[in-house]
């Protein structure tokens, strides 16, 4: 079973509709004996970096977290989990997880479409994504595949930990990163129709064969 993070940031009920619609058992849950347990968990979100952040400290989610990373519980961010997995967002400014090194900032005000008007934020939309490492979360997607996009911060990883890139506004980000066992990804997997059900089935298979949840 996969365990889908409850601390109040939305988008949990999504994820677990795609879930389900791809027949992975999974659950919405806050409770830690039942996060431990599970094969892997997921880390959505969306809103407030802070707000979020302040969630997770109030129930001890982020020692949690830290925890399960420790003991190599695969762990898969979207969107907001994405961002605060890192050491920092200027969403607030706040002092994030920390579970990986790298920031969140936010977009500059000068993003241009490729016409020279002004590329509103929050990016929304499709967008591809290019990979600059294999990943076997990526197996048996399309290279040209798209994936669905709302997000008005984006993530600078550590060199080593960055994997695919996006360009919006005349701008390249990155747009996923991790190692094997630690995931995020800026884009949403469970808005992103076929694309994003592989990189979900993908995920849910790798947590079966290489779980150490305890």
């Amino acid at each position: 079973m996969l365990a889908i993070l409850d601390y109040k940031a939305g988008n949990q009920t999504s994820v677990l509709r795609a879930l389900q619609h791809l027949g992975i058992p999974a659950a919405i849950t806050a409770d830690k004996t039942e996060l431990s347990g599970a094969e892997g968990i997921i880390f959505p979100g969306v809103g407030s970096a802070s707000q979020a952040m302040g969630v997770l400290q109030s129930q001890g989610l982020d020692i949690f977290l830290k925890e399960a990373v420790a003991r190599q519980q695969p762990l898969l961010g979207i969107c907001l989990g994405c961002q605060i997995l890192l050491e920092s967002s200027e969403e607030g400014p706040v002092q994030t997880l920390g579970i990986l090194q790298g920031h969140c900032k936010k977009f500059p005000d000068t993003l241009q479409q490729p016409d020279g008007t002004h590329a509103p934020v929050p990016h929304m939309g499709w967008n591809s994504v290019v990979l600059e490492k294999d990943s076997e979360l990526f197996a048996g997607v399309d290279k040209d595949a798209q994936f669905y996009f709302v997000h008005s911060y984006y993530v600078e990883p550590a060199p080593e930990l960055a994997t695919g890139f996006t360009e919006y506004g005349g701008m390249r980000f990155c747009s996923f990163y991790g190692r094997p066992g630690l995931w995020a990804t800026q884009f949403h997997l469970e808005k992103s129709s076929r694309a994003g059900q592989i990189v979900l089935k993908n995920f849910y298979n790798y947590c079966k064969e290489h779980s150490h949840a305890v």
